[in-house]
């Protein structure tokens, strides 16, 4: 109040103390950017592409070649036949895996390539037609990348039960440590399979490593039949 006195007085007094009032309109101070965690955006659509055969041909193969070893050991104890067949199971299986994933990844390209076609057709302008066709090209499957994958990932499924049972000399052990071998192996399938497709890890594991189970015991009690009724 003393220095507003003093300057409606036109006069300045020695003891008084101004202090300086600034405007503050100019110093706006932003608010900061919350800090959040980002979201990644995953397309998991075209992970499916491959991953659909990866994780399905490993499945087949482990589960498919095992029930073949574990239905010959119900009728043979020889190792030397278990292991033919298991080995005849994993050519015959990567063959036909690749052969059905490429036939029917073409076909998907084929259908998916047609419609491109007529899309372009209907549409009058070139430029932007070719820019939209050659994006779409990419997005689309590989057939032969599915093949690979399907066959390569049957063979290493297939390759479980086999290593299991190779230095396995007493036939029951061999049989007990085939299942256990098969079992661990569905539990890591179903885990990568769930954490890379983005669903839940125990649903997962719990349906492949059930479906393996049934797979095998059904294959060991029908065969474990037909060699008991003297077929």
């Amino acid at each position: 109040m003393g220095s507003l006195g003093a300057r409606t007085n036109g006069t300045s007094s020695p003891n008084h103390v101004e202090i300086p009032v600034h405007a503050n309109t100019n110093n706006v101070v932003e608010p900061k950017p919350t800090l959040g965690v980002e979201e990644s955006n995953i397309d998991y659509s075209q992970r499916a592409q491959w991953l659909r055969a990866a994780v399905l041909g490993a499945n087949d193969g482990l589960v498919s070649v095992a029930s073949l070893m574990m239905g010959v050991g119900a009728v043979k104890e020889d190792i030397t036949t278990m292991l033919i067949s298991g080995f005849a199971g994993l050519f015959a299986g990567a063959c036909s895996m690749a052969i059905g994933e490429f036939v029917s990844v073409y076909t998907q390209y084929d259908i998916e390539m047609a419609r491109i076609k007529r899309e372009r057709k209907g549409n009058n302008n070139n430029n932007i037609n070719e820019v939209n066709e050659e994006a779409q090209r990419e997005k689309l499957p590989n057939p032969f990348q599915a093949a690979l994958a399907s066959a390569l990932a049957f063979s290493v499924g297939a390759l479980v039960p086999l290593l299991a049972a190779l230095f396995i000399r007493n036939h029951k052990i061999r049989l007990a440590i085939v299942v256990v071998a098969v079992s661990l192996a569905l539990v890591a399938f179903g885990i990568v399979g769930a954490v890379l497709g983005n669903t839940p890890v125990t649903r997962s594991c719990f349906r492949v490593v059930i479906g393996g189970w049934i797979a095998m015991a059904i294959t060991f009690g029908l065969t474990k039949l037909i060699g008991s009724a003297g077929i």
